[in-house]
C-alpha cells in the first residue's frame, strides 16, 4: 500500500495564513465588542503576559513605538493600562495591564466564538499535540 503525501511547507504556509486570519478577524470582532481597535486588544494581550516598557510592547507587536504610545494614551484613559517608573531604570517606562484591563482582555478572548469551538472541537491529546507543535515552531529557540 502506497504511503500518503506528506504535507510540504508551503501547504502548511498556507493553512497556516488561513487559520490566523481567521483568528485575527475572531479577535478583531470580538476587541470591537469592547470598544477597542485590534491593535489595543493586541497590546492588552501582550501586556497580559506581565508588564513591558514601551519599546519591548512596540517590539512584540511590531509596530514603530510612536503608534504604541498613541495605543497605549487611549487604554490608560480608560483605566486598563498604567505607566509605572522601571525599579531598576528610573528613565524606563513600565506599561502594566490593570484588574479592568484584564476583565476586558478576558471578555475578548469569551467573546472569540469561532475559534474557541474550532478549538473545542479537539480533544484534550490533540490540543496537547497542538500547543507543544505551535510552542516548538514559533517559541523554542534553537539550542
Amino acid at each position: 500500500m502506497a504511503e500518503a503525501p506528506h504535507v510540504d511547507t508551503a501547504q502548511l504556509m498556507e493553512l497556516l495564513s488561513f487559520s490566523l486570519g481567521a483568528y485575527y478577524g475572531d479577535f478583531t470582532l470580538a476587541a470591537a465588542s469592547e470598544n477597542l481597535t485590534a491593535s489595543q486588544g493586541k497590546a492588552l494581550t501582550v501586556l497580559r503576559r506581565g508588564p513591558s516598557a514601551m519599546r519591548g510592547l512596540a517590539e512584540t507587536m511590531a509596530c514603530d513605538a510612536s503608534n504604541v504610545t498613541g495605543i497605549i494614551d487611549r487604554l490608560e484613559k480608560r483605566g486598563l493600562v498604567r505607566r509605572e517608573a522601571s525599579a531598576s531604570d528610573r528613565r524606563v517606562t513600565n506599561l502594566v495591564i490593570t484588574a479592568e484591563g484584564e476583565r476586558v482582555t478576558d471578555a475578548i478572548r469569551a467573546k472569540m466564538h469561532t475559534t474557541r469551538d474550532g478549538l473545542n472541537r479537539l480533544g484534550a491529546e490533540d490540543r496537547d499535540h497542538l500547543y507543544a507543535l505551535l510552542e516548538r515552531v514559533f517559541v523554542s529557540r534553537p539550542e
